[in-house]
Order: structure tokens, then sequence, then C-alpha cells
């Protein structure tokens, strides 16, 4: 069965509450079934991990190196414009691991400091500003890149 990693960076916890307007109503809980329920139905498996600790999503990439990670799909939250350290971590996936990067809001059409994103740089493709179809969205990418691999 296909092991797709799912991670979700800081505030993200906050989904249904924070900004509305911005980031839609709902839940990371509701997100988080979603993708689980878009993946079984293709038959793969997902693992969930939220944090609003940069060293333990790092880790958590680090540990995908040797679990049986086909694929990632994240949304590093914050972390996507300043965190070197987790850019790196997506880098040591091999070459055969598709990594998709999620925004729930279109960060392009937002503030300034938001346009860059330094982990984009080593995902195999970004989805923003659909909110939370873009996750959905991201399982069907990863599934068809591993498809063609």
């Amino acid at each position: 069965m296909t092991q797709l990693l799912l991670l979700n960076g800081p505030n993200l916890s906050q989904l249904g509450r924070r900004d509305p307007g911005q980031y839609g109503s709902a839940t990371l809980d509701d997100i988080v079934a979603a993708v689980t329920s878009r993946a079984a139905d293709a038959g793969a498996q997902v693992d969930h991990l939220q944090s609003e600790h940069e060293g333990e999503l790092v880790a958590r990439v680090h540990a995908a190196l040797d679990d049986g990670t086909e694929a990632v799909i994240i949304n590093p939250g914050a972390l996507t414009h300043y965190s070197i350290a987790l850019r790196d971590a997506l880098e040591l996936l091999p070459d055969p691991v598709p990594v998709i990067e999620v925004h729930l809001s279109n960060i392009h059409a937002r503030e300034t400091f938001r346009h860059t994103s330094v982990t984009a740089g080593v995902a195999d493709g970004v989805i923003a500003g659909l909110g939370a179809l873009g996750y959905e969205t991201a399982v069907d990418v990863c599934l068809s890149l591993l498809a063609k691999r």
C-alpha cells in the first residue's frame, strides 16, 4: 500500500478559527479526514503530523528517509518563508519521493513577505489558493507522479 506523509506546520492547528476569510472554515481535522479518505479510495495510507515546532517537522522528514514514505504533502505554514532547516530536510528525500507543497491561500496575492517560499525549490510542485481542496488535489498529484515513476 502506498504510504503518504502529510505534514502541517505552525498555526495550522488553528484552522477553522484563524481568519476564515483567508483560510476557510475547514478545521485541520476536516482536512486530514478528506486527505485520508481520498488516499484510501486510491489504495494509499496517510500518516499525519502537525507541529508548531520546526525541529519536530525536520525530524519527521528525516524519519521518512527510512520508514517507507513514498510521497510527502506539506504545508509548512510560516516556515515556508524562512526555514532553511526544513528545506534541507526535504532535499534529503530521494528522487523518486514526490514532495508537493500546499497553501490554503494564494501566497502570491498576499503580503510581500509571503511571496517567497524557501521550501518550494525542493518540491515537485506547489498548490496555492485552492483552500482545503488543494490538499486533496495534492493526493491526486502525488499518486499520479508515483505511477509515472
